[in-house]
């Protein structure tokens, strides 16, 4: 039985100390919530989808929201893995559409 003090502790920390707990943690992939009304109107805000990834604001922001919407135990830092080739000064370009 769990002490009322590791009740108190989030789920992913007790996880990897080897707690089996019911119900287990959620984690979910996901495209970036492209299809949530928040998400769109953050991306919106943005500019565009690079100045997104780069604006800390709006990327913890946008990896925010579907914890506040669905109550997940964690999330992904948003970004993008094409903000790499970008930052070696490779032309990346997003079109919209």
């Amino acid at each position: 039985m769990a002490l009322a003090s590791e009740r108190s502790q989030p789920k992913l920390p007790r996880i990897f100390d080897g707690h089996a707990l019911t119900p287990p943690p959620i984690w979910l992939m996901r495209q970036a919530g492209r299809y949530l009304p928040e998400y769109r109107a953050v991306r919106t805000k943005a500019g565009s989808f690079l100045e997104l990834c780069y604006t800390p604001a709006l990327a913890a922001e946008v990896t925010l929201q579907p914890i506040r919407r669905f109550g997940f135990d964690a999330a992904i830092v948003f970004s993008d893995i094409l903000v790499v080739p970008d930052a070696l000064g490779l032309l990346v370009e997003f079109v919209e559409g």
